[in-house]
């Protein structure tokens, strides 16, 4: 309905010249010039642009923000741990240097350079600009920076901070811990409600100190800050010394049982060169105290503060040679097999009793006396499924025949010489003779 109007406007205005008679010939050209330019169609010189896009709306901090954001209900469960962080897109930029290199007077460039006005010009592309600046993006770390440890000192398993050292106790006064070493046995976190503050957290830290000869204590410390907590707890097992007797400075002076709560800890004493066989917390105590050969058993709960003091209450009740020598009124004999089984008097008490004092049912083994008139059960190895099978029993009977061959061998060997026996000077003919070695002529042929 509007454009039928504009033209019928249109249409008036050019027959209106033509109605009028007493009009010139150049006011009606004119006329008709001028209505006739609005029925043209008019091509605007500027035309509209959006210059605006959805990355020029938001900020750098609004789009990093939709990109690393977790709802509130995810980050209590932890689901923010593993999202990436903010980079700074804007490192290795610098004003007025870009894609296109330009010679900018007063930006990137002086105005002068000795008496003459430097010009705008446009510089040579450089082509390794861009994996300059991915390689210094890519090296930008933009997580929190973890102290690269050695694979010696990363502790049992490198996540946690149980097994690694964390140097001496700091010194009390003029006393210093000169050669002592801690080790972290335990660190975990603990809470505790309140009244005013609600659910209040803590680091709770269990070390063990020592200097490797014999000298050793452990404490617990907490604290709310980790560094706090393991602070604590060094000064404090510092403060906490026990001096541990060794047998010859290398393992404990006999077998024991202790017991701490629903713990139970079977320790044995071994020969040099044996190592330490025992949960890795025993073995980080046996490391403070100077135990180097030792085997020892856990039965029962796991709780590590648990395992180390029943370690250490054995380890106090242990009784010297003197001691059980005196309180048998009896020598204290060894015998070791590396040593060929000779006696060795350890310890003697200051008055012997005689053999008729002895009573038969008095308990004389030395490992069932220390433990207390106990004996600890070995349990039976199970045997191997395959001796249910029925080959099992036919290989048996094959193999009856030759039983022990190896050692009677070497037992004939050393008793008579050579593979004789008390038959073979009744049959001489049994006798093994050496082979012969062929002839000169048996060879030719």
């Amino acid at each position: 309905m509007a454009s039928t109007r504009i033209l019928r406007i249109c249409g008036l205005l050019r027959n209106s010249p033509r109605n009028i008679p007493s009009m010139s010939n150049d006011a009606r050209n004119l006329f008709t010039v001028d209505c006739s330019h609005l029925l043209k169609t008019h091509i605007p010189l500027v035309c509209d642009t959006r210059n605006k896009t959805f990355f020029i709306n938001k900020s750098a901090d609004e789009l990093w923000k939709g990109v690393t954001s977790v709802s509130n209900a995810g980050r209590k469960r932890g689901r923010a741990k593993g999202l990436p962080r903010k980079r700074d897109l804007n490192k290795g930029q610098i004003i007025g240097v870009g894609k296109i290199p330009i010679q900018f007077p007063g930006l990137n460039t002086p105005v002068f350079r000795g008496r003459e006005l430097v010009q705008q010009q446009k510089l040579p592309v450089d082509p390794e600009r861009e994996e300059r600046l991915a390689k210094l993006r890519q090296s930008y770390k933009t997580g929190p920076r973890r102290m690269k440890l050695s694979p010696l000192e990363r502790g049992w398993t490198s996540a946690q901070m149980g097994g690694r050292k964390i140097g001496p106790p700091d010194p009390i006064g003029e006393d210093t811990f000169d050669g002592f070493e801690t080790w972290v046995l335990e660190s975990k976190i603990v809470n505790c409600m309140t009244g005013n503050l609600g659910r209040k957290s803590k680091i709770s830290m269990f070390v063990v100190t020592g200097n490797g000869n014999g000298l050793a204590g452990f404490a617990l410390g907490k604290a709310p800050a980790q560094k706090t907590a393991m602070k604590t707890a060094k000064n404090r097992a510092g403060q906490r010394l026990m001096y541990i007797p060794r047998y010859k400075e290398h393992t404990v002076l006999h077998d024991f049982f202790t017991q701490f709560g629903d713990t139970k800890l079977f320790v044995k004493k071994m020969h040099q060169g044996y190592g330490l066989v025992c949960h890795r917390a025993i073995r980080a105590c046996c490391e403070a105290i100077g135990i180097k050969d030792m085997h020892a058993k856990v039965e029962g709960t796991k709780s590590l503060q648990h395992i180390i003091k029943a370690f250490f209450i054995g380890l106090l009740q242990q009784k010297s040679y003197q001691q059980l020598a005196d309180e048998k009124r009896l020598h204290l004999v060894e015998f070791k097999s590396e040593n060929g089984n000779y006696p060795v008097v350890i310890a003697s008490p200051s008055q012997v009793r005689k053999p008729e004092e002895v009573t038969s049912h008095e308990i004389l083994d030395f490992t069932q006396y220390v433990l207390g008139g106990k004996v600890i059960l070995q349990k039976k190895k199970s045997a191997p499924f395959y001796t249910r099978l029925p080959s099992w029993k036919t290989r048996l009977l094959k193999l009856e025949r030759t039983r022990h061959f190896d050692e009677t061998r070497l037992k004939l060997t050393a008793e008579y010489g050579a593979l004789n026996s008390f038959l073979t000077e009744k049959y001489p003919e049994a006798k093994l003779r050496p082979k012969r070695k062929p002839s000169e002529n048996e060879t030719e042929e």
